[in-house]
């Protein structure tokens, strides 16, 4: 189960309050500290391709959308 299936969950018990409860303390994904998890696309939440370097902190896909916008060039 990903965590796009579980807030999917809770908005489906937004009105029973205590199963909600019950619900988020064994099924909520625990905080990561450190780990892949933890450094995430700004733009889109990916986990995987992310590119750090000179405080970017963007996926590779976000980065080739905005590289020209930010200042980067082709190196042909």
């Amino acid at each position: 189960m990903g965590a796009s299936s579980w807030k999917k969950t809770l908005k489906q018990l937004r009105n029973k309050p205590v199963v909600r409860a019950k619900y988020e303390k064994h099924n909520k994904p625990k905080e990561r500290k450190f780990g892949a998890a933890v450094r995430r696309c700004e733009v889109c939440e990916r986990i995987g391709g992310h590119i750090s370097s000179y405080g970017l902190h963007l996926c590779r896909h976000c980065f080739r959308e905005t590289a020209e916008k930010i200042g980067f060039k082709k190196y042909q």
